[in-house]
């Protein structure tokens, strides 16, 4: 069974079906989940007065790399937690704060990993 948590993720990746498959693990956790297909997208709802407490991004969207949306994201919400997902996790350069999730990977992982990123402070 799910646990509750209040917790809001914003899911930004291209793929739409990827993107669907990482929602519906995500809402079956019982998160609130905000969906942007780029970096665009995601930025504006960055810059809107919901809340985010975890922004997990594809590093490979096809308008911004992953870790540039996340300098941007960091400026406008400078203790937003962030998690990469990518399918070339070893060849990513990220901040020490931020983490990395390898693709493809599990509903298990998926959910151990934001779990854990979620509980840093």
């Amino acid at each position: 069974m799910p646990e509750a948590t209040a917790a809001t993720i914003l899911v930004v990746e291209d793929d739409s079906i990827v993107r669907m498959l990482i929602v519906d693990v995500l809402e079956e956790l019982e998160y609130t989940v905000l969906e942007a297909a780029n970096g665009l997208e995601a930025l504006a709802i960055l810059e809107s007065d919901a809340v985010i407490d975890l922004m997990m991004t594809d590093q490979g969207l096809p308008d911004t790399p992953g870790t540039e949306l996340a300098v941007k994201a960091r400026k406008l919400r400078s203790d937003l937690r962030v998690l990469f997902a990518s399918g070339y996790a070893e060849n990513i350069q990220v901040a020490a704060d931020m983490h990395i999730i390898g693709k493809p990977f599990s509903i298990d992982q998926l959910r151990d990993k934001v779990k854990a990123v979620l509980a840093q402070r």
